[in-house]
């Protein structure tokens, strides 16, 4: 578990890092969120400047806003529920149905206190990184605590698997706009 003021020296640590990474590599990016609410989005749009590099994203927290907004296919949900592997590729992937951001990120999870079960336990959240609607990295993860501290993880999570996404991907692509070296 994470306590408030681990989190917030973290937080504050890979948003900086991101913004650094995502400015030099010119990427724009989108999210798709469930558990976390918007979490991810305000953080990303508390930073100044963000605006040039963050996109958008969207809540997706019931299964039929999944389908309606990411078209994520109704099949898919019933065979393999919300919060898993596939739902979270097709989340990631459907962001490039309103967006034409480089980078995307799914999160998916239960936060409880209720829903968990044996198979899929409280804490249990699933995460998809995508570059130009392809899915790139997928993440499952079962975080320990409360509602908050499930939260918390998992927005830490995507903020941490953006930054690698970009430094494996982006790393020696200069934007459009830098100066030639």
């Amino acid at each position: 578990m994470i306590d408030s003021d681990t989190w917030r020296t973290q937080q504050h640590k890979v948003l900086s890092r991101l913004a650094e990474a995502a400015t030099r590599s010119g990427v724009r990016i989108v999210c798709a969120e469930s558990c976390t609410g918007g979490w991810l989005a305000k953080l990303l749009t508390d930073l100044p400047g963000s605006s040039t590099w963050f996109e958008g994203g969207v809540v997706t927290y019931s299964n039929r806003a999944k389908q309606e907004l990411l078209g994520v296919d109704a099949g898919l949900l019933r065979e393999h529920g919300a919060v898993s592997e596939p739902v979270a590729r097709a989340m990631v992937r459907g962001l490039s149905r309103f967006s034409e951001a480089q980078l995307g990120v799914a999160i998916t999870g239960i936060a409880g206190p209720d829903g968990g079960s044996e198979e899929k336990p409280l804490g249990s959240v699933w995460l998809a990184w995508g570059l130009s609607g392809k899915c790139v990295m997928t993440a499952g993860k079962v975080f320990d605590g409360d509602r908050d501290a499930v939260r918390r993880q998992a927005v830490l999570a995507a903020l941490s698997g953006l930054c690698k996404t970009i430094d494996n991907s982006y790393k020696h692509r200069q934007p459009e706009w830098a100066p030639k070296t």
